[in-house]
């Protein structure tokens, strides 16, 4: 066993010394040891009972002879740290999350991992380090929110960030968004659309790395208490049995992966995180691959924010299991890829079906014939940029319009609380990238007071940032160079005319060639004082079409 190495023989009597000071007897002592990696916390709703998680994991390692230890990494709510300075701790944190675990994982030489996490960064932090490490790993999320009430509707918590546009039009009074932000989150767990975190976790599934349902089973149904005791079991095979990630995160893994991913319309930010994943397990994953298995895979779910169904009801219908089966039925499915579960996907798919063809359509009546997610290109990203088409209306598809420039989200939310941003406007909002922020802050607070000010339909939003999976409409992000590292969007000019052509995938700044040569030889980096973490991370990190990874 990989634990022997901290506790077997002569040399280590000192060693068990300490474990025993821990309370553990010989025989825990003798087992194998499994390690979890558990992010809870008391500032996130989606972390607030992974404790519970945790206590129903160990019941499942010690019924299958394993000793369970347990030790906790950091975790930063998007919800609560967007629109200030926090926001640019939250992607950055995904490599925090990842050190931390590989640290824990080789100091402490655990025979098995079992990772614990719920939201965002947390997750494809965990799996990098799971990756990094190649020790027989498994994950069990704290499962999604259920969705709110309001006024005879359902919402989550990107409607309230949409109702305080409302508020500032007149639409919507403060004493009904008082109410409203009383009912929006009613309780533990991710938020309940097809945002980030409930994105990964379903993709997480996907990949092979964690039990059927893990992305869909509402946190506070006993069905996931459940479910984290198999998994607690199950990581207890995967030990005897010596499956690593290495043997799981594979090519036809992660095609699987963005297959899904399009089929559910995702967020945005998987085309971050999954390169990053795929990196860590020696395999190269480019925004270019994420097209062309978007122009071939139907969109099938219409998913919050784009639509009205939330995880739970994507749950009912059969969860992640029965959108592969459907998938697998037009032959999109990569069935021989290897699982957690010891078998392959088309072993796990065996019976599942879609309940509720309305929440799972078939693939001969898609929401979209091509996928959730977009990569555009052109003079303005010549390494590209993302869209979730899915949630962008048909009237913004192709939009060409006036460029109103911004440095940074602070002065652009202004303008549009304030009325300054017209029809046909093309919001810029540059400097918020990986290096640039840095952090590369989430823009759902501009996205969101677009959308509640009624402009989704006619305005668009532009930036070297990132976006929630939260937002809708014409929000185009990760444009790749970023402002920072001299990409033509630190050129742009008030006024400048953008072209938006998202059926053709381009992004355009119309000026002449020469004209753009001229303004990048007259450009200047914009100096930031930086300090602490931060100043490490911008020296270090890459721009959005590399995952936002570190050289």
């Amino acid at each position: 066993m990989r634990s022997d190495g901290m506790k077997k023989g002569l040399e280590r009597a000192p060693h068990r010394s300490l474990f025993k000071a821990l309370g553990l007897t010989d025989r825990e002592i003798e087992r194998p040891m499994i390690g979890i990696a558990n992010s809870a916390n008391e500032l996130i709703p989606g972390h607030l009972h992974l404790h519970q998680i945790s206590e129903a994991v160990k019941a499942g390692i010690r019924m299958a002879g394993g000793t369970p230890l347990e030790f906790f990494t950091i975790g930063i709510c998007d919800g609560i740290v967007m629109g200030h300075e926090g926001m640019k701790y939250s992607l950055s944190s995904r490599e925090l999350i990842a050190d931390s675990v590989e640290s824990m994982a080789m100091a402490y030489p655990f025979d098995g991992l079992v990772l614990i996490p719920n939201c965002d960064k947390i997750i494809p932090g965990m799996l990098m380090a799971a990756a990094r490490l190649d020790i027989p790993s498994i994950v069990i999320s704290g499962g999604p929110m259920l969705a709110g009430e309001f006024q005879g509707r359902k919402i989550d918590l990107i409607t309230v960030f949409e109702y305080v546009g409302k508020v500032k039009v007149g639409e919507m009074t403060m004493e009904e968004l008082r109410e409203a932000e009383g009912c929006a989150c009613p309780g533990i767990g991710s938020c309940a659309g097809m945002f980030t975190a409930n994105s990964m976790n379903c993709l997480t599934e996907v990949l092979g790395m964690a039990l059927p349902y893990n992305g869909t089973i509402p946190a506070v149904w006993a069905e996931r208490i459940r479910l984290a005791k198999e998994t607690g079991m199950q990581i207890m095979e995967l030990v005897d049995s010596g499956l690593k990630p290495s043997a799981i995160l594979t090519a036809e893994a992660f095609a699987n992966a963005i297959t899904v991913d399009m089929a559910f319309g995702g967020s945005t930010n998987t085309s971050l995180h999954l390169p990053a994943i795929a990196k860590e397990a020696g395999i190269l994953l480019t925004l270019d691959q994420f097209n062309a298995f978007s122009d071939k895979t139907p969109h099938l779910c219409s998913m919050s924010p784009g639509g009205p169904h939330h995880l739970s009801d994507l749950h009912q219908a059969g969860g992640i299991p029965a959108l592969m089966q459907e998938l697998s039925r037009g032959g999109l499915i990569r069935n021989g890829a290897r699982t957690v579960t010891g078998k392959t996907v088309v072993e796990n798919l065996a019976g599942k079906r879609v309940v509720n063809p309305e929440i799972i359509h078939p693939l001969e009546n898609p929401y979209h014939a091509m996928g959730g997610l977009a990569v555009l290109s052109g003079n303005l990203a010549p390494e590209g940029a993302v869209v979730k088409r899915s949630a962008v209306d048909d009237a913004m598809l192709c939009h060409t319009g006036p460029a109103r420039v911004f440095d940074s989200e602070e002065p652009a939310m202004q303008a549009i609380l304030e009325g300054r941003i017209q029809k046909g406007d093309v919001v810029v909002i540059r400097y918020e990238g990986p290096k640039g922020g840095p952090g590369m802050r989430e823009m759902l607070s501009p996205t969101s007071a677009i959308a509640g000010i009624g402009r989704d339909r006619d305005v668009a939003l532009l930036t070297d940032g990132r976006f929630s999976g939260g937002s809708r409409g014409a929000a185009i992000g990760h444009i790749s160079p970023e402002a920072a590292e001299g990409g033509p969007i630190a050129v742009v000019q008030e006024g400048d005319l953008i072209e938006i052509d998202i059926p053709a995938k381009k992004l355009n700044l119309l000026i002449s060639e020469d004209e753009m040569k001229k303004r990048l030889a007259l450009w200047k980096p914009v100096k930031r004082e930086l300090k602490g973490y931060l100043k490490r991370y911008a020296q270090l990190v890459r721009s959005a079409h590399t995952g936002a990874t570190f050289e």
